[in-house]
């Protein structure tokens, strides 16, 4: 591994250890959700309705674990707060096992 590649996990894991600030720092100043995380019903309090491409595509997707919250929605913040680094961690894994393979795939093509 390269010095640049263990900087880039190394700035990866910090990342992902800092994501409970998304939760922390809202509800600390009881501001509500974070920045760009509405759904559509909070999209139409904010701007008073709900683009028609969003009413329509909303639902297509499922996250596998809603809200990054593996303890539901009654959760304690130190659960959430584990969550939110556990699915951090999870997707920077599941990314970068997937860029490894069709890096890998590439290389044995060329």
């Amino acid at each position: 591994m390269t010095r640049f590649q263990k900087k880039l996990w190394i700035a990866l894991i910090i990342m992902a250890l800092l994501s409970p600030l998304g939760i922390i720092l809202p509800q600390k100043f009881n501001s509500g959700d974070a920045w760009g995380e509405w759904g559509a019903d909070a999209l139409e309090k904010i701007l008073g309705y709900v683009p028609d491409g969003l009413k329509r595509l909303s639902d297509i997707w499922k996250a596998p674990i809603a809200d990054y919250n593996l303890g539901g929605e009654n959760a304690s913040l130190s659960v959430q707060i584990f969550s939110y680094i556990i699915s951090g961690i999870l997707g920077i894994a599941l990314v970068g096992g997937i860029v490894y393979v069709i890096s890998r795939l590439l290389v044995k093509k060329g």
